[in-house]
């Protein structure tokens, strides 16, 4: 299926590297890539930074077909839902905080605060509620993964990564985490190092993946979104 020479394996899956996946037309550039996330149908939805478009829709080849968020958003970076609907925020610029909010949008609980402790932050700069309830944060500078149940309890902490950039879990409860190595690290829901790849050339600022086991990287500049195909 793929032309691509260049492959890389994270686990037990071997993907082929496609740089430059994502295609816009002539004359047009991406601004600063914070993030993505691929919808029920395959379509890829790329958050940017420093233009006035800052939501970019692609389809499965890579093609522009559309934008939102104009005139609503201004640097999207990175919110996630738990299942249930409820929103936390990873609050690291300018702040040391996650933000758990109601699903209509009401203040539930704050904590953290700067440090270098359990349960404080410097640069909280991603974060994931997995299905099991427990919240995820990458604190970038403290070069490690927390884990908090959702009222905000300390759990655990995950060690070895170089400012961690991103996390975004699968199907299969495995977690990927992007750091500025840089390099893609794969977890077991339990904290566990299965496996790492550099998938990317600049290092990831965001990750996702769709039905088919595809992963699909924000790379820092100079900007690039990269699909990763999983052969088997």
């Amino acid at each position: 299926m793929s032309d691509e020479r260049y492959t890389v394996i994270l686990g037990d899956r071997r993907y082929a590297v496609h740089r430059k996946w994502a295609r816009l037309p002539a004359g047009e550039s991406f601004g600063f890539l914070s993030d993505l996330m691929v919808d029920a149908e395959g379509r890829v939805h790329v958050a940017q930074r420093g233009t006035d478009r800052p939501v970019l829709v692609f389809d499965r080849d890579g093609r522009l077909t559309g934008t939102w968020g104009e005139g609503a958003l201004a640097e999207p970076h990175y919110i996630n839902p738990a299942p249930d609907g409820e929103i936390y925020v990873a609050d690291g610029y300018g702040n040391s905080n996650v933000h758990r909010f109601a699903a209509d949008g009401r203040l539930l609980a704050t904590w953290g605060g700067p440090g270098g402790g359990p349960g404080s932050f410097t640069t909280p700069h991603a974060i994931w509620v997995n299905r099991f309830g427990k919240v995820l944060v990458g604190d970038r500078e403290n070069n490690r993964i927390q884990v908090f149940d959702r009222a905000g309890t300390f759990l655990a902490q995950w060690g070895d990564f170089y400012h961690p950039m991103q996390i975004w879990v699968d199907d299969r409860d495995m977690v990927f985490v992007t750091d500025q190595i840089p390099r893609i690290s794969l977890l077991g829901a339990d904290g566990k190092l299965v496996g790492r790849c550099r998938g990317a050339i600049n290092g990831a600022h965001g990750i996702s993946g769709d039905a088919q086991g595809n992963l699909y990287l924000a790379e820092l500049p100079p900007q690039e979104i990269t699909k990763l195909e999983r052969l088997d």
